[in-house]
Parts: structure tokens; C-alpha cells; sequence
């Protein structure tokens, strides 16, 4: 969890492409939502739409409660538009 949080630090202070790459080699988080969903949002941020699609998939498929994964949907689906 602490080097999820720090890579959002670093992609925030430091660049998303930053960000991203430390996101990426976090391996044992794969069964965490929120891990898919900040990806996502780098992602898509950073233009790369399929790829942030994709991520917003597997955060919906992981997310605990139905207020995350209406949240997550609407981040989905303006991807779309």
C-alpha cells in the first residue's frame, strides 16, 4: 500500500510516465482494486485510452462495493465519448 501511495506521489511531483513505471512493478497488489484504478487514471491521462479502459475493467471486476463500481463505470464509460 505504501509504494502505491508513493507512486502517486511521484506522479504527481515527478511526471505520469514516473508514476506509471513504479505502478507497474508493484506485483503484489494485483488483487487490489485501487492499484488497477490509479493506473487507469495515469493512463488515461496520459492518452493511452485502451490501456486505461483495460485497467478500469479489472478495477470493476475487484471493486468491493457498488458506489466504487458505479464510480469506476463512469470513469469507463467517459473514456468512451
Amino acid at each position: 500500500m505504501i509504494e502505491l501511495n508513493r507512486a502517486v506521489a511521484v506522479a504527481m511531483a515527478d511526471g505520469l510516465d514516473e508514476g506509471l513505471a513504479l505502478m507497474d512493478g508493484i506485483r503484489r497488489l494485483d488483487d487490489y482494486y485501487l492499484l488497477h484504478a490509479a493506473r487507469a487514471d495515469l493512463l488515461r491521462r496520459l492518452g493511452r485510452t485502451g490501456e486505461s479502459a483495460r485497467a478500469y475493467e479489472r478495477a470493476l471486476e475487484l471493486a468491493p462495493s457498488d458506489v466504487e463500481r458505479d464510480f469506476l463505470h463512469g470513469r469507463l464509460t467517459a473514456l468512451e465519448t
